[in-house]
């Protein structure tokens, strides 16, 4: 028996697909529509959540001294991305052992609101600092700390609408290196990787929709995905990749997958009733076929990707990441999604991060180089690149309405005009 399947994305269209029973909850990304513009950058990996992006009101030809830089901020440490809607950026880093949420324009970078909250640095293994990225939808912008707290603010004013510590009133653990995910929207939930296999709260007051077993969560952001009329989530926990049922939190399916230190960090990639996955360490890449039996198929299993923090991306049927683990060595690969075959190998760049648009990748270097790519499996074409900052840069790159937004370690944010 297959199942017939429609994929709804905001900016996409539909699509039909037939596949197998239980298949479809890998059938794609589905967000709830947003009031957020075409151009946006609302949350992590984007207005599909796959590092995709429509725009194609941007430019790769670039002055010989690089694309204008039009402000700089400072926010702190971490490694917390950008998140841009509404013409506001908003961002996270940690000083003095107080997190920080700063609301930003997205143009000028003058502060509009910050909120500050005691939390530990957390540099046990690395400089320590924030992790997760913030989420705007609508008029209220979701995060979540390495420690568990977790706030709602008003988008326009910064007021708290609601806040939890997740630790102190819910029980929950945090692993190694703290709750690294993202906050997810689906619907009226609040979705993040927090217990073992994820857990849901009501985003409109913060009470606990459900939950999973107090044990130590992966690091990657929930992905909602549909399969025939009913909703799941795709998650990294600390020792297997699992998809759960968005209205129970029960787990569908899951896949051993043990990285050492627990860091599943990178997201799983879906096309039709496939899933890819891949961590650092050592650990490569997968590619399972996703059944009606608890256990998926192994496709392929290789060490051609190991993708220790950013998630690649697919398009066309080839994936695009950074494969090592962190420092400046890592290799820019395409990958064939299907068989697993390396297409290309562009090496150096190191553990940043990699996002598409227009045809074209947008890439960090680990040291601060924003490099364009050519998006094509032949050949590892470099169109443009520039030194826009100094330091560690692990954060992956956003584009958003003309202009690029690329963070360090150390919590240096520059905002680089790329407009036609």
């Amino acid at each position: 028996m297959k199942f017939s399947l429609v994929s709804f994305s905001a900016r996409r269209g539909f699509r039909s697909l037939q596949l197998h029973p239980m298949a479809a909850i890998c059938c794609g990304i589905i967000l709830t529509p947003s009031l957020t513009s075409a151009n946006d950058w609302p949350h992590w990996r984007g207005p599909d959540q796959n590092g995709i992006s429509d725009e194609k009101g941007w430019t790769s030809d670039w002055p010989t001294e690089g694309p204008k830089i039009v402000w700089k901020a400072s926010v702190g440490l971490g490694f917390s991305s950008v998140s841009v809607a509404h013409g506001r950026a908003v961002t996270m880093g940690n000083a003095n052992e107080t997190d920080t949420v700063f609301c930003l324009d997205a143009k000028t970078g003058k502060e509009i609101w910050k909120h500050a909250y005691p939390a530990e640095l957390g540099d046990k293994y690395f400089e320590g600092g924030t992790t997760g990225t913030p989420t705007i939808d609508g008029d209220r912008v979701f995060t979540l700390s390495r420690w568990g707290d977790v706030f709602c603010f008003d988008a326009a004013s910064g007021k708290v609408v609601w806040n939890r510590n997740l630790a102190k009133d819910a029980s929950a653990r945090a692993p190694t290196w703290g709750f690294g995910g993202s906050p997810t929207v689906h619907e009226n939930m609040l979705l993040l990787n927090v217990g073992e296999t994820g857990m849901a709260l009501d985003k409109a007051t913060g009470k606990t929709i459900w939950q999973s077993a107090t044990k130590d969560a992966g690091y990657s952001t929930p992905l909602p995905v549909r399969e025939n009329g009913k909703w799941a989530a795709l998650l990294g926990s600390e020792k297997s990749y699992v998809a759960v049922d968005l209205q129970t939190g029960k787990e569908l399916w899951g896949m051993k997958w043990l990285t050492q230190y627990g860091v599943n960090a990178s997201d799983p990639i879906p096309e039709g009733d496939r899933v890819f996955i891949s961590t650092g360490y050592g650990k490569g890449a997968a590619l399972l076929k996703i059944t009606d039996q608890p256990d998926p198929e192994v496709i392929w299993k290789s060490k051609v990707l190991a993708t220790q923090l950013n998630s690649a991306v697919l398009v066309d049927g080839f994936l695009y990441g950074l494969d090592g683990n962190a420092g400046d060595d890592a290799a820019l690969k395409c990958v064939d999604y299907g068989t697993g075959t390396e297409k290309w190998n562009y090496p150096n760049v190191g553990t940043g991060g990699v996002i598409v648009a227009d045809g074209k990748l947008i890439v960090t270097s680990s040291k601060g180089e924003l490099l364009v790519f050519a998006c094509n499996s032949t050949e590892a074409k470099v169109l443009a690149r520039a030194q826009v900052m100094g330091g560690k840069c692990w954060t992956a790159p956003v584009l958003a309405n003309g202009f690029v937004y690329c963070r360090n370690s150390r919590g240096d944010i520059v905002c680089v005009d790329v407009h036609k």
